[in-house]
């Protein structure tokens, strides 16, 4: 099946700014979720965005974007890691959803990056699956500096770009040919809490 996105990259990312700018006003919000579109969207689903995000519970993609029901397919992990589900998840929703665009997105205070800063800094040790997860986070960490004022954050962004680096650079042929052939961007983004804002990371790059 030839690779042809209903919407472009551009126009997705479009729809997604718009929904954080009506986030951002506080006004009620009613997603289309009944029968209706519930019948429309059950013989298949047809995202216009794939979305890697953190597990947190103070950051759901859907809300902070006013979207609703089979629009947005999201990958969610501590960290927002690009583990092998998460990579397999993404070549999915390109591949086969046709989605014209990737984001992947940290927030401010995230748990995960401040477990690996303790790590880093030798004031915490993690057992388990715990550990496997922050290795991954460990090089974002390092990179900013783990003594740095302000690291958690700033640990955060540099995870971000370096998960889009790969996503753009060294990702398979899946993922890559459609960004070739601009049928598919990959951008990063950044979440504030405490005001609702999405900072959109050199989606024109």
């Amino acid at each position: 099946m030839p690779y042809e996105p209903a919407l472009t990259p551009d126009q997705a990312l479009d729809l997604l700014k718009e929904g954080n700018r009506r986030f951002l006003e506080d006004t009620s919000y009613e997603p289309a979720m009944d029968r209706m579109r519930r019948l429309e969207i059950a013989a298949a689903q047809r995202p216009f965005a794939a979305y890697l995000s953190c597990s947190d519970s103070r950051v759901p993609p859907e809300l902070l974007f006013e979207r609703g029901l089979g629009e947005l397919f999201i990958i969610r992990n501590a960290g927002n890691t690009l583990c092998a589900t998460a990579l397999g998840s993404l070549e999915f929703a390109v591949a086969h959803l046709q989605v014209p665009l990737i984001v992947v997105m940290g927030h401010e205070a995230c748990g995960a990056l401040n477990a690996a800063v303790s790590l880093a800094r030798g004031q915490a040790s993690f057992s388990g699956n715990i550990a496997k997860v922050l290795q991954s986070l460990l090089p974002a960490v390092l990179e900013t500096d783990p003594w740095a004022d302000n690291i958690v954050d700033s640990a955060a962004l540099s995870n971000v770009r370096r998960v889009v680096h790969e996503l753009r650079e060294e990702a398979s042929p899946a993922l890559l040919e459609p960004q070739q052939s601009g049928m598919l961007k990959v951008v990063g983004a950044f979440y504030h809490l405490d005001s609702g804002k999405v900072d959109f990371l050199e989606p024109d790059k």
